[in-house]
């Protein structure tokens, strides 16, 4: 069994790599520039965020006011700062398949018996996650979901975010710091949990166990309860009851205090503390032990966690151009580098190259610099970036190294680099075929069917904590 220690280091090293691929800072500046002039459709398709919703159906079915308030949501939406706080799962870090959260919980419209209307957020499902792409939408009832070809269309009680505006909203970004327990307050020198070593455990497993109380109390005054008992989802077969202690005189925050492990019938009907105010935001501890900069966080997180770091604009980028590289060739060092867009063997004049790529087609063995084009078309060492990033549907960013590689116009040989192209570009027909609707509830017989097994999870829904 791993130790405490080993599991966080290796869940920090997910995280680590999550922020290096999962948001670019080419999709951070694009989003926030259309943000600030006012125009929020523009910032989600920047984002790659699906707009599904329609202003003027929400004035018709639920009147101005609540047309109005969403719209004013939506202008102060930071799309790229959502992706970035986005559940994620195990082991490559993409978006959590399948999900619904609330970003935004609107009051019943005029009919008493109608249910709450909440801005929502979707993830579609695993064998349709190209692009890492995410839906905006309206769930307005228990009936909206019968024609949605999401497999969850309803929010989910533990993925919900409209109890943590500050990861979405950037009117309330700069709350970040408090509520991820990156500042401590007066009141933590003799807070109740301090003492039991269950909470200290608890603590540096990453589980942000001293903003647990506060957030309960949050989560049951939206509940309507001033107190009461909160369920702590820990892992897929671990759960802890906490106790909340009724609000009295004292100005201090709220205590509560574990009452133990309890069986899934007991907590079948509680409220389910949230999946972000369970565990603490990975970036606080990117930041404590060092494995990130500040200057590599998105910039409304940096702002909230780093305020004195003098860093502004988005992240930088950790990519250059590349150099002509050497290669051993008859017993001297050539260079290989790009020339009018195609990587090129610089030491040997063209009339050499043509005669050697006359003789490789008669199957002779080719110059050592051939070679070393040839196995960069076919399988280079930038493989695992390009394919991390086609993983997290930063095709652009992909295209952009195999171009700074191996030129604009190269044309690429069978091998893994061009298999990892060809099935990114399957991948985004079979989420075509989902936004669609025609695939129905299931994948069927789609291009899905086509891929290798790679593109296929076994385990989708194995989450990465926070």
């Amino acid at each position: 069994m791993r130790s405490p220690a080993a599991n966080a280091d290796s869940r920090l090293s997910l995280w680590r790599r999550v922020r290096e691929y999962a948001v670019p800072p080419s999709m951070i500046e694009a989003a926030t520039a259309r943000r600030l002039v006012g125009d929020w459709a523009g910032a989600c398709a920047a984002a790659r965020v699906d707009v599904d919703l329609d202003l003027r159906a929400v004035v018709h079915r639920h009147g101005r006011d609540l047309a109005a308030r969403i719209r004013a949501d939506l202008r102060h939406l930071a799309p790229d700062l959502l992706r970035w706080h986005m559940p994620r799962i195990a082991p490559d870090g993409l978006l959590r398949p399948g999900l619904t959260i609330s970003l935004a919980r609107y009051g019943p419209a005029d009919h008493a018996d109608a249910e709450p209307v909440h801005l929502v957020a979707r993830t579609p499902p695993a064998w349709a996650d190209a692009g890492q792409r995410i839906g905006l939408a309206l769930w307005t009832g228990s009936r909206a979901g019968r024609d949605c070809a999401h497999p969850h269309p309803r929010p989910d009680r533990r993925f919900r975010l409209d109890l943590h505006r500050h990861l979405w909203d950037v009117r309330r970004a700069d709350e970040l710091r408090i509520r991820s327990g990156a500042r401590r307050d007066v009141s933590d020198t003799d807070h109740p949990m301090r003492a039991d070593p269950t909470w200290d455990a608890l603590g540096q497993g990453g589980y942000a166990v001293r903003q647990w109380a506060r957030e309960a109390a949050l989560l049951l005054q939206v509940e309507g309860g001033a107190s009461g008992a909160v369920t702590v989802r820990l892992s897929p077969r671990r759960r802890l009851l906490l106790d909340l202690a009724p609000a009295g005189t004292d100005p201090r925050p709220p205590t509560a205090h574990i009452v133990g492990a309890p069986r899934a019938g007991r907590v079948a009907g509680l409220p389910v503390l949230p999946h972000a105010a369970t565990w603490m935001t990975p970036d606080v501890e990117l930041l404590q032990r060092g494995l990130i900069e500040a200057d590599r966080l998105h910039p409304l997180v940096a702002s909230a966690l780093a305020p004195d770091h003098p860093t502004v604009g988005t992240p930088a980028s950790p990519h250059q151009k590349a150099s002509p590289h050497l290669v051993r060739c008859r017993g001297a060092w050539h260079r290989i580098g790009l020339v009018n867009g195609v990587l090129t063997p610089l030491d040997h004049d063209p009339a050499e190259v043509h005669r050697e790529g006359l003789l490789v087609a008669l199957t002779g063995t080719p110059l050592p610099c051939l070679q070393a084009i040839d196995e960069a078309c076919r399988r280079p060492e930038s493989l695992p970036d390009i394919r991390a990033r086609l993983d997290h549907g930063d095709t652009a960013g992909a295209l952009a190294a195999v171009e700074a590689l191996l030129g604009p116009d190269a044309l690429l040989p069978d091998g893994k680099l061009r298999q990892e192209l060809d099935n990114a570009a399957l991948r985004r027909i079979t989420f075509g075929l989902f936004r669609a609707g025609l695939t129905g509830r299931g994948p069927g017989t789609s291009v899905r069917d086509w891929q290798p097994k790679r593109a296929r999870r076994s385990h989708p829904r194995h989450a990465i904590p926070r």
